[in-house]
């Protein structure tokens, strides 16, 4: 139907009535091969033809030549000549005039400038593959890893290393020079939250479609859509800042890390913590966006977790249960928390505007562990869908064993977004403790053209000195997991059935003027009823509030200064941690 539709589109009778030919692309008989197209190429084509002529340097060649070798040559000369007809097609169809009988903005067309550029990056991304493995075979080695870049217009995602846990905590970069620390709220402040944010699946409408098409107009394949104003519907009704908070809706299991007794147990409970975390973080597969924080926006929260919900003992393979030693912080009672309960808590602070960085910080301080992290979303169009990487790493202290988990976070993507958008989670993310000498592999696996399940996540726990596989995870992030441990034993945890502890937060009313869910309350009362015209004036309010206070501080030459967080090296680190204190 589509193929029909474009050819009465591209070579129709004009109202005139005179019979009009007019091709964006060379027209190819079935038997055309892509030898033949060369050979074609050298003889003259009609004036009302397209017609490719795709040159290389010599440079280019010896490049290509050494970069792929073999078959694989040839499978990119083709490739180059696919690249140069789609950036020609695509320069064809932006010439037409905006009206008319042919407009550059006909849906068919930027359906076909979509397609078309979605079908180059997965070719890209196939070929990629193959030369690693190609080259992996002869070296027998890994290839090398480096930041986030483009390989032939596809991205390649890639996280860079950031300073370590290590050099942050034992002061081998720059001292802190901020002493200001979040502020102290009561509990009696906080009550517990009852908004129910869950998000419908975003069944793209045919005026919402015409939206995204005219946005799809304006992108080229790879672009950074970090500066591009993206439609109101696909905002889901909470802060970036919120959705790290909703990370930690099992703070027992975070808790329950620092109570193994072993160094194995407690990577196996952290690898435990962290896959469940995902599927109420991200709210299922919900293609929905959460809003971008503002330069300067910061989200508090807390958790009260009874104690009794926080696992003591020792998994069973390990020998009889019992319950593990504690120091004298664990059988403290926290100064903030109520009888019976531990208290987690939580900030985050959007530190940087360009790039977009948020920094989280999240403390017991009864059982003397705190996360510190931060994170820079890197979104990239890729034709039919959008990849976002988290760029950036977490480190998890446990201050009774003196134990340091360095941990990174794996890219999202937002498929089928001319459809029914949806979201997957892709990439090798590490867990790693230097100390103890264990570390983690976890690896989310992105949907196969072809069969396949969707969101399977496999990871497996090793202690590196003596090369061992002591636990290894199969199954669906947002679904059933199932872990096996080295003596056999398995355990089933369905994430869809853990029960969620809900956090604490002040009422919107006696928040600060920059907190998430004041900042945001009008966009997200207009969200909730419905009215995106409502929505969209006042995100469009918020975000030309902050381009006149960044105007006013280029102006004044001052440079922003986050309140909670301070700049080391490539991270951000809470000003006040729990380890400076103890």
């Amino acid at each position: 139907m589509l193929k029909q539709s474009m050819w009465h589109k591209l070579g129709g009778t004009s109202s005139s009535g005179r019979t009009r030919s007019f091709s964006l692309l060379p027209h190819l008989t079935p038997s055309s091969s892509p030898s033949s197209q060369r050979h074609q190429g050298h003889s003259a084509a009609p004036s009302n033809i397209v017609t490719i002529t795709h040159h290389k340097s010599p440079a280019a060649a010896r490049r290509s030549r050494s970069q792929y070798p073999g078959q694989l040559l040839e499978v990119k000369e083709v490739m180059s000549q696919a690249e140069g007809q789609q950036k020609n097609l695509v320069h064809s169809i932006d010439s037409l005039p905006t009206r008319g009988p042919l407009s550059c903005l006909d849906q068919d067309l930027l359906l076909l400038k979509a397609t078309s550029a979605a079908t180059l990056s997965c070719l890209g991304e196939c070929l990629n593959i193959l030369q690693q493995t190609t080259q992996s075979h002869s070296s027998q080695a890994p290839p090398p890893q480096s930041h986030a870049s483009q390989h032939n217009g596809v991205p390649v995602w890639t996280v860079p290393k950031s300073p370590s846990g290590e050099q942050l905590k034992n002061g081998g970069l720059t001292p802190l020079q901020s002493t200001e620390r979040s502020p102290d709220i009561s509990p009696s402040e906080e009550v517990t939250d009852t908004e129910d944010n869950d998000e419908e699946d975003l069944g793209v409408l045919d005026d919402q479609r015409s939206v995204i098409l005219h946005l799809l107009s304006q992108l080229k394949l790879g672009m950074d859509l970090t500066r591009v104003v993206l439609p109101t519907f696909i905002l889901e009704k909470r802060s970036l800042l919120e959705m790290y908070a909703n990370f930690m809706a099992h703070p027992d299991m975070f808790l329950s890390i620092t109570a193994g007794a072993t160094a194995e147990d407690r990577i196996v409970r952290f690898v435990e913590y962290y896959l469940t975390a995902f599927h109420e973080g991200r709210k299922g597969a919900v293609a929905k966006k959460p809003y971008n924080p503002v330069l300067g926006e910061t989200f508090h929260c807390s958790w009260e977790v009874p104690r009794d919900k926080v696992k003591p003992l020792v998994r069973s393979n390990q020998g009889p249960a019992r319950e593990p030693a504690r120091g004298s912080n664990n059988s403290q009672q926290g100064e903030d928390s109520p009888e019976g309960s531990y208290r987690v808590r939580f900030v985050a602070e959007q530190v940087s505007h360009h790039p977009p960085v948020s920094g989280f910080y999240c403390e017991c301080r009864e059982r003397q562990m705190c996360v510190n992290a931060h994170v820079w979303t890197k979104s990239k169009f890729m034709g039919m869908s959008v990849g976002v990487s988290m760029v950036g790493e977490g480190v998890l202290c446990l201050l009774e064993h003196d134990e340091e988990y360095v941990f990174t976070l794996p890219c999202a993507y937002a498929r089928s977004i001319l459809t029914v958008p949806w979201v997957e989670l892709g990439g090798k993310v590490s867990i790693n403790c230097i100390k103890s000498g264990y570390s983690a592999t976890v690896t989310f696996h992105t949907k196969p053209f072809y069969g396949g399940k969707v969101h399977r996540v496999t990871a497996e726990v090793k202690h590196n000195p003596t090369n061992t596989i002591v636990c290894k995870a199969q199954g669906e992030w947002n679904g059933t997991l199932e872990f096996t441990y080295s003596s056999g034993e398995t355990k089933v945890i369905d994430t869809c059935k853990l029960p969620v502890i809900r956090k604490k937060l002040r009422p919107v009313e006696r928040q600060g003027r920059m907190e998430s869910r004041r900042l945001w309350q009008h966009v997200t009362k207009s969200l909730k009823e419905g009215n995106m015209e409502e929505a969209t004036e006042h995100k469009h309010r918020l975000e030309e509030s902050q381009r006149v206070e960044e105007r006013k501080r280029a102006a004044d030459n001052k440079p922003w200064k986050p309140k909670y967080f301070t700049k080391e090296g490539d991270g951000w680190i809470y000003n006040n941690p729990l380890w400076k204190s103890t």
